[in-house]
């Protein structure tokens, strides 16, 4: 069968619109894309973040290799969860902390023991004043 109009065969959907990729409507790129982005920040610059905006998080800062984990439970801190996976922290349920990699990550790797027995391992809110 033919078709009189060849330019509709290879529209795109009607729901799709480029500019919904990579900004939302005020502007602001979308939840998901400015989480993978905040994955690639460095140690460094995700504890600065914690100690400027959330201090009492900094406190509980532990650095493990160059990813930092929080022991905080998205249970009793649920508003804390949205910011923290906006910041590109992820819930690792098997150890119950939050993590961000840092910029040093695996997505198919696992650590089947403890990664503190492997890396080393700090609370840098006791090397350095808040």
């Amino acid at each position: 069968m033919k078709t009189s109009n060849p330019k509709i065969e290879a529209s795109a959907p009607a729901n799709v619109q480029p500019s919904s990729v990579s900004k939302n409507r005020a502007g602001q790129q979308p939840e998901f894309v400015r989480h993978r982005n905040n994955r690639r920040l460095s140690t460094e610059a995700v504890l600065n973040y914690l100690r400027a905006r959330l201090p009492k998080q900094y406190e509980l800062a532990e650095v493990v290799g160059k990813w930092v984990w929080l022991d905080v439970s998205p249970a009793r801190k649920p508003g804390l969860a949205s910011v923290l996976w906006a910041l590109g922290f992820h819930w690792n349920q098997r150890r119950g902390v939050w993590q961000h990699p840092c910029g040093s990550f695996d997505p198919l790797g696992s650590h089947p023991t403890d990664p503190r027995a492997k890396y080393r391992s700090y609370f840098p809110a006791d090397l350095r004043p808040a």
